[in-house]
This record gives structure tokens, C-alpha cells and sequence, in this order.
């Protein structure tokens, strides 16, 4: 049997994560290809995203994503179109929020598209009157647990 002469496995690699700090090239839509914020993760490698083209796409993160690269809720990726599903899509990057801000100075994105924020579907004053009561005596509360 030969001695492992290495300084760890798989678990030692995955700890680090090598292109961190490294700036890279902005990278724009190419013909079927489509901006779109992800509104779902869905799990097993799929998620449900808003495309900016006005249609609500299945995606499925390709393997060279997978365990890399970390998809939230609200981050804005690069899908690839299919031409025989127009209801599924393929994640192709995922931009930092420094590249989304960039290509929404450019005019890529929609006037609408909001970056930093995660994807809430509350309609707006629905949250508003909600009233939480905080009267309650103390003293009650004592005795009862003295009663026991």
C-alpha cells in the first residue's frame, strides 16, 4: 500500500475558495441569451427565475457551477435560452452586485430591477396595520407560576 503523501483531501479543498478576490471581465448577453433575477431556489440543482424578457423560466445550474458558485434569492444571473423549451433555461454566470450595478449603468437591465434586495412578494401596505399587543400584567404571570 503507498503512503499519501499529499496534505489532505477533497474536504481540504473545499475549504478554500481561490478566485475570491479576483476581478474579472464584465460579460454581456450573446443571442439566446437572457438576464433574469431568481425569484425561487428550488433545489437538486434547479431554481425558478424572472427572466428580464418578461417570461418566468425553470433554470438548471449547469455542473461548472454547482458547489462553486453560491445562488441566492434575488442574485442576477445569465441564462442561456433553449430553442425546443421556452419555459426552461440553463444558468450560465452569476454576476457580483458590482457587475449587475455596472450593467444596469449601461442600460442592460430594466429601470425596475432592484439589485441589493432580495425578491419579496408582499404587496406593498399589506404589512402595514399589523398590530402586535404587549398587555399583559406581570404580576398575573408570577402568580400563576406560584400557584403550581
Amino acid at each position: 500500500m503507498p503512503k499519501n503523501k499529499g496534505k489532505g483531501g477533497k474536504n481540504r479543498r473545499r475549504g478554500k475558495n481561490e478566485n475570491e478576490f479576483e476581478k474579472r471581465e464584465l460579460i454581456f448577453k450573446e443571442d439566446q441569451q437572457e438576464y433574469a433575477q431568481v425569484t425561487k431556489m428550488l433545489g437538486n440543482g434547479r431554481l425558478e427565475a424572472m427572466c428580464f424578457d418578461g417570461v418566468k423560466r425553470l433554470c438548471h445550474i449547469r455542473g461548472k457551477l454547482r458547489k462553486k458558485v453560491w445562488i441566492n434569492q434575488g442574485d442576477i444571473i445569465l441564462v442561456g435560452l433553449r430553442d425546443y423549451q421556452d419555459s426552461k433555461a440553463d444558468v450560465i454566470l452569476k454576476y457580483t452586485p458590482d457587475e449587475a450595478r455596472n450593467l444596469k449603468t449601461y442600460g442592460e437591465f430594466p429601470e425596475s430591477v432592484r439589485i441589493n434586495d432580495t425578491v419579496t412578494f408582499v404587496e406593498d401596505g399589506l404589512d402595514e396595520d399589523i398590530e402586535f399587543g404587549d398587555e399583559f400584567s406581570s404580576d398575573d404571570d408570577a402568580d400563576s407560576v406560584d400557584n403550581i
